[in-house]
């Protein structure tokens, strides 16, 4: 097949048809390389308004303001990896409404694409508050969309390898094979990558409180078997370590040796590089452990951390914005007050069609 010296859709298209068609797809083996693949997903998921467009924009090198996120947007992004050869390709998809639009998940994760995904957590740090419930709900439903994407028979060459497993497995080899949490942690299916954003607020928080969020993070992180790291718009260099964390999972880099565990100061933690000896047990300086009943570890954690900050009562909000229309961060006047003014003609022709109705005479 002759080399693609441009970067136009049909030509992308026709070298993604013939790449499976010709049965390139996967390895000789049956296994999986996800360095070798010249296309990925990255689907980002996090609090509304928490900074996920502008962490997504920064890593693309865009210099764009950042408009507020429509129910589910989709970009891309390029990456050259030598002289004359195919660009690596990332599809980003990004999802708007927090948890208010969450059903939406099926959209970017379908059986197609599961074996290259990965996804990005983006929590608001400076929302402790809504920070668990926001975590729980997203990660939930990202993972049943993707046990449900890998259910599904492959049409194509790729169902070979068995992607299930293959998912399954992944996150897992981050792990080393005598690493004592091997079997004490829950690996989510696909590499996930949490961002704790809006580090310049939360380092103002009371050291108790920012103790209480780094732990709970690392351990969700480690349980996950998934990577961490806090940054912020505002610092440069905290940008340039997410970056370099977001092109291992959209374009197949090399992973950094970056790494901070000092709650003092933002944390940078690979995945697999913690464990649950360095994490320790939960902060539990106002209840006592024995007191709670959980089911499980992170349900233990779940308890202690709401504790010191009590879930918000969102579900009414959440039921409110299930129509995006309703949404104010989607509000435009013009459209608004003409849907207002139609709204009440329609409102006044059921009224007179009820009224001609019931004064009409039948003629004899």
């Amino acid at each position: 097949m002759p080399k693609i010296s441009s970067d136009t859709l049909w030509e992308l298209a026709s070298a993604e048809v013939q790449s499976r068609e010709d049965g390139t797809g996967g390895e000789e083996d049956g296994g999986v390389d996800p360095v070798s693949l010249n296309e990925r997903t990255v689907f980002f998921i996090g609090n509304k308004a928490g900074g996920k467009t502008t962490i997504l924009l920064r890593c693309l090198d865009r210099d764009e303001p950042p408009k507020p996120t429509l129910a589910l947007e989709y970009t891309f992004g390029r990456r050259a990896r030598g002289h004359n050869t195919p660009k690596d390709i990332a599809h980003l998809w990004e999802l708007g409404g927090g948890t208010s639009l969450s059903d939406l998940v099926q959209i970017p994760i379908t059986a197609q694409n599961v074996r290259s995904l990965s996804v990005v957590l983006v929590l608001d740090l400076s929302k402790p508050n809504a920070l668990w419930g926001t975590m729980e709900r997203l990660l939930q439903t990202t993972r049943t969309q993707v046990e449900k994407a890998c259910s599904k028979p492959q049409r194509t060459v790729e169902s070979k390898v068995g992607s299930k497993q293959q998912a399954q497995n992944r996150p897992l080899m981050v792990l080393p094979k005598d690493h004592p949490d091997r079997e004490l942690i829950n690996p989510f299916p696909v590499p996930l990558l949490i961002i704790g954003s809006k580090f310049d607020i939360f380092q103002d928080f009371d050291s108790e409180k920012r103790k209480v969020i780094c732990k709970t993070l690392r351990f969700i992180s480690h349980y996950y078997a998934a990577s961490l790291i806090f940054t912020s718009s505002k610092s440069e260099s905290l940008m340039s370590k997410t970056k370099s964390l977001f092109t291992q999972l959209g374009f197949g880099t090399e992973k950094g040796k970056s790494m901070s565990s000092d709650l003092s100061k933002p944390l940078i933690i690979p995945a697999g590089m913690d464990s649950l000896s360095q994490i320790g047990s939960p902060p539990t300086t106002d209840v006592d452990i024995g007191t709670l009943h959980a089911k499980n570890p992170l349900d233990l954690w779940k308890k202690v951390f709401e504790v010191v900050f009590p879930p918000e009562n969102t579900s009414d909000h959440h039921r409110e914005l299930k129509d995006p229309a309703k949404d104010p961060q989607y509000s435009e006047p013009q459209i608004d007050s003409m849907r207002a003014q139609k709204d009440t003609e329609l409102d006044q022709y059921k009224r007179n069609v009820s009224k001609s109705w019931k004064g009409l005479e039948l003629e004899t």
